[in-house]
Parts: C-alpha cells; structure tokens; sequence
C-alpha cells in the first residue's frame, strides 16, 4: 500500500486484472478505446494504491487529492480502479459500458460517476483544468490554512492532449503561477489515431515544460516499472515551487502479442481470439469475462479505504474550525449570508453607464460579501470590468490573491475557470471581449455540460464597438452561445439589469454569461429591482396595448424610445426588456403569456443576427452580416438599429 515499494504478485495480478477489464468491457460494448488503458494499467495501480489521499467512501471529502484522467477515451481505466477501490461502481456498470442510462459513459463526466472529478473529452481540457484544480486548492490552502486544506492533483495526459493548444497556454499559466502541487504525468505511447506520433509531432516535451517553468521528470521505459513510478510522483509531490511533468514511455496495448504498439490499439482493435491471447500472456482465466479474483478485489478495497483515518481526523478538525461558514461559502460559490447582495450598486434614472463598467461596480460589491470570489481577464480585466483595484493579484507570493492575470489566453482560461469551479472553493469571473468567446467556446461548453459555477464578462457586446470592424463586431457570438444547453446568457438593458444579473449568477448554479456593452446606455426607468431572474418583464405597460416591442440591451432603450413616439401617434405600445431567454423559458405559461400576449403583435430588436427571435417576435430586427468598420454610433444606424427602424415596424404591423 502507501509504504510498499515491492512488486508483490497480487500487484502483478491487480495489473492483469485492470488489463482485463480493459479488454473486456469495450468488447462487450464493441466500442471503445483499449490499449491506452492497458499501457497505463500500472500507473493507475500506483496512483490509487501507493500514491492518492481518498476515502472511496466519501468520494467528496474536500480535502481528498484531485485525480483528472485527461486521456479521457480511456475511461475504462479509471472505472476500472473505482470498481475495484469501492467508489460505488459494480461489475455490471462495467458491463454495461458505453450503455444508455449506465454509470460508465463513453469519457468520464463529472456528477454521473461517484470518483470522477471532472467531465474529459475533447484533448488538452483535463490538464487545464487539472492547473485550475490546483490554483483552488493553493488558494484555499493560504486562505484556510493547512489543517483544512492539504492535497495534492494529479492528471495523465497522452500525446493528443498535448498537441491541442490550449493544454500549451494552460502550462504556460501554472508555470508563470509555480502551481507546486500539481503533477501531470506524460504517457509517451508514441501513438495517434493517423499512425506513429512521428507522422506529425517532433517536438520537444521536456525542453518546452521546463521552458513553461515546470519540473521535469523523464522516466524513459519504466511504464511497468512500480517502483520507479512511485519514486518519480513522490519527487514531483515534494516540489512546492513549480509544477511537475513525469514523462514515462509506455507502449499501447502492452502486453497483447499482436496489437502492442499498433496505432489501431487506440480504439476498439483488441477482439475475441486477441484478448484470448493477451490474457494467457496475463495469467488469466480465457475463458472468463470480466474477471476479478476475490483477493485483488479484497487488496483493491483496502488501498480504497486507507483514506479513511485521515478523513476521520480532518472531520474532527473541522468541527472546531472557525471559519465554517467562510469555508462553505467558498466551497458553494455563495455569499456570506442571503444577504450579500445588499450592497450591490443602485444607478439613478438618467445616468449614462457602460454595462461593463457596471458590472465592475458590481463585481467590487460582490467581491466584499462573497469569500470565493476571484475575477481576471484575458489581458483585458480592465476592458471587461474583471479589475479588482482593491484585491491583489494572484500570484507564487500572494497566492490567495483574488485578481487573476490569465494573460492572452481565453481557452485557457475558461478551462482553468472551470477546474477551479470543479474543485470547489472559488468561484471565477473571466472576462474578454465577446467575439473572442469563440476561442473559449469548447471549454463553456463543457461548464455548461457539467453544471461549472462560473461567471463570464463577455463585452464590446455589439457593432457599437465601433473603428475596429467586423473581425471585432460580434453579431453572431450571442445567438451561439444561447444555442449552448444550459448556459445562462443574460444581456442587461441598463446599469440596474446588470446588478439584477449578478444577482442571478451567485444565487444560481451552473454558468452564466453576461453580455455587456462597451458603450455608455442610459438607466432607464423602472429597471431598479426589476425580476431579471425571470428572463423578460413589462417595463412599460399601457391601457389598450395594440402591440410589443421586445428589446435586450443596449436596445431595450431604442423601444421605449419607440413606444413613447408611437404614443404621440396614437398607437399604444407595451415594451418587455427581455434579458435573459433561458430564464423566460424557465417560467410557467401564465407569467410567458402575461409577458408576451398571443393576441398582440410584437417586434423585437437586437444588435445581432435576427436567427431564432421568429419564436418570439413577428418582425425580428437585427444585423445579419458581419459590420462595418466606422464610429459605433454610425454602425448601429446603418445597420438599422434605430428608433426609427422601431417605429416603421410597429406601424408596419397595425397597419397589416
């Protein structure tokens, strides 16, 4: 176990048995990916036998090391060792791998599977947000002290997840931070789906991490090396000043006499006559599936429960800790008390502010009451109302620091975003211009898809941007994003919608994108306290209503402006700002239908593509191209985005 430096022959039977599994399973799914489960077979043995802090019996102890299977299409792997150390998994979740309704997906996912910290998929996000995991629990370990808050995060990544680029700006990040703490090991199979890594790949692992700052451990041949394995993690733990990288050359699908270092091995390549043959080579039983000897289930569930002692002692140690309530607030992404957004800014009727610079104000509030808080942007916090003038930045000296420089590194740092949020104990704000969410799009998806508390400040949220053209002018980003399940995209009117917004994204699980403007808008009347958190509301009613005008924005302002012109021509307009689509949706049919009458035309306007808002609106106005390069005043008016165009619609419509 956690003082065993001996190969043993249960250890060699435990290997073979996870190597079996791993077989076993993606053949009785016939899908899967086999033989990097079966080269990382010992090291996932020592992870969760000699190396890991964990009680498989309470998979979410707080103070437990993070483990992140980076190398997602190897899951088998993972479930197999959560099997058999006793997180909960059986051996018919194994055999219904890959199967609607099991616990044993295809790529491990976060909240499905009792053990699996975070949702791995696509290459290069489990690494990043493993760097995300471990600048949590740096943070909270300076916040809360070592009593609390004492582990460690450990990730495999593979050939594939360093070849993706955002695994490169996540490194640079830990490197830059000197995230000690935070151990990756390289699984160096030389093998990609198209062939040999050589196809395509020449570089220099080690010389580029040590030039990210990192500690770097080349093992060479010793993937069925126990011992050496041990011994380079343990090198690595005890680095406190840089993050580590163990590379170790494995081979995929070791031991299989005829698919061992064969690109296919990647996937489902190992079938009925081949897995035969390998376990012969393995000592096991050909005849049997899924086959698990009572004694290395029995040393597995033991290495699951040495955790235990530790789990009860840190219990008791928390019972007598005086920041409880602190320390929760963090670990939930919540205020102190249900009062924490009392003080949040109130603007007066007629100011003119940027929602951007709103949302600052706020986030200064919020930062106050809400201990977790932690708020940077892609080189742009002060663009993106991400700046905390008041709080430190994050760093190897202030590593409770609660500004955080991500740099120019927007998929980074949405995937360190939701690493911190999977962790628990911080809840992140990244900022950067919208048009530039397309470059963080896979990782807010993945927070969307895994329910990550996170809170984005996407501005320069139109055409209004102005001088800098089209490639900056984000026509189409806000109707993306709103194509995301489960992601919350709010766009506020005014100064006093974005308070409401934030409001919305503490009090909510799951992540929020608010979408705020570059440009001054003025406060409008009747916004103060307005139900942002019910997705649209009446902002101006009228006796005998003839039609809607539906805006969000920076354009709700162009309908009231509206609606009163058509009052001097005796046409009565009802004006519903609708921030927030997802959360109207969420809302019964009587307060949908008191918003928006059946019986009433309506006409909606949005700085943006006009896709999707036939659902809501008769005449969608909006801007289907890409913008123009001039001041942002005299795009929105060549484009359309004017009272004028408002008025023509709404008299267009009576009229019919």
């Amino acid at each position: 176990m956690a003082d065993q430096a001996t190969v043993t022959d249960i250890e060699k039977l435990g290997i073979a048995t996870i190597r079996g599994l791993a077989m076993d399973a993606p053949n009785a799914a016939r899908s899967g990916h086999q033989g990097t489960a079966m080269a990382l077979a010992p090291l996932a043995h020592v992870l969760y036998t000699r190396i890991m802090k964990y009680d498989a019996a309470e998979p979410l102890w707080p103070d437990r090391d993070r483990f992140v299977l980076s190398a997602g299409h190897a899951s088998i792997l993972q479930y197999s060792l959560l099997h058999l150390t006793g997180f909960g998994l059986t051996l018919d979740d194994l055999r219904a791998f890959r199967q609607w309704g099991s616990a044993t997906p295809g790529h491990p996912e976060v909240g499905h599977t009792a053990g699996v910290e975070v949702t791995t998929g696509p290459l290069g996000q489990g690494i990043s947000n493993a760097v995300g995991m471990a600048v949590a629990e740096r943070w909270l370990r300076k916040r809360f002290g070592t009593d609390i808050v004492d582990h460690h995060t450990f990730a495999i990544c593979g050939d594939g997840d360093l070849s993706e680029g955002v695994s490169h700006e996540a490194a640079s990040f830990a490197g830059h931070q000197q995230l000690g703490r935070l151990v990756c090991v390289y699984d160096d199979n030389h093998i990609t789906i198209d062939g040999p890594t050589e196809l395509s790949l020449t570089d220099d692992a080690a010389g580029r991490f040590r030039a990210y700052g990192w500690h770097v451990i080349e093992l060479g041949e010793a993937g069925e090396d126990l011992d050496a394995l041990e011994g380079a993690i343990r090198e690595a733990m005890a680095v406190e000043d840089k993050p580590s990288l163990v590379i170790v050359r494995t081979h995929i699908a070791f031991p299989s006499p005829g698919q061992t270092d064969n690109p296919h091995a990647h996937g489902y390549s190992l079938f009925d006559e081949e897995i035969a043959a390998t376990k012969e080579v393995l000592g096991l039983p050909q005849d049997q599936t899924f086959f698990v000897p009572d004694e290395v289930l029995a040393y597995y569930r033991a290495a699951g429960a040495l955790g235990a002692e530790a789990r009860i002692a840190w219990d008791e140690r928390y019972e007598s800790f005086e920041e409880q309530q602190a320390f929760e607030a963090c670990i939930f992404g919540v205020g102190l008390d249900d009062d924490w957004a009392a003080g949040l800014p109130v603007a007066d009727v007629g100011a003119s502010i940027a929602t951007r610079k709103a949302s600052g104000n706020c986030l200064s509030a919020a930062v106050l009451t809400v201990p977790g808080l932690v708020a940077g942007g892609a080189d742009l916090t002060g663009n993106t109302g991400t700046a905390l003038s008041s709080m430190a930045p994050m760093s190897a000296a202030e590593p409770a620091g609660r500004q955080i420089h991500f740099g120019v590194r927007e998929h980074a740092m949405g995937s360190i975003m939701n690493g911190m949020a999977m962790h628990g104990g911080l809840l992140p704000v990244g900022g950067t211009f919208l048009v530039f969410a397309d470059y963080m799009r896979p990782s807010v998806r993945l927070a969307a898809l895994t329910g990550a508390k996170v809170i984005y400040s996407f501005t320069h949220d139109s055409v209004a941007v102005g001088e800098d053209g089209p490639t900056h002018q984000p026509v189409e980003q806000v109707m993306s994003l709103r194509a995301i399940p489960d992601l919350r995209v709010i766009r506020p009117a005014d100064a006093n919608e974005t308070a409401g917004a934030w409001r919305v994204a503490v009090d909510s699980d799951g992540p929020t994108a608010l979408i705020l403007t570059r440009q001054d808008v003025a406060v409008l009347e009747g916004t103060s306290n307005a139900p942002v958190d019910r997705g649209a509301y009446v902002l101006h009613d009228t006796e005998d209503a003839e039609l809607t005008l539906i805006g969000t924005g920076s354009e709700v302002q162009l309908c009231v402006a509206a609606a009163q012109r058509l009052a001097e021509e005796g046409i009565n307009a009802r004006v519903v700002s609708m921030p927030s689509w997802e959360l109207f949706d969420e809302q019964d049919d009587d307060y949908q239908a008191w918003v928006l009458p059946d019986d009433l035309p309506t006409v909606s306007i949005e700085a943006g593509v006009t896709l999707g808002w036939h659902r809501y609106a008769d005449i969608a106005l909006g801007i289907d191209d890409f913008g123009a390069s001039a001041p942002g005043d005299e795009v929105m008016r060549e484009y359309g985005m004017t009272v004028d165009a408002v008025v023509a619609a709404a008299t267009f419509l009576i009229g019919e």
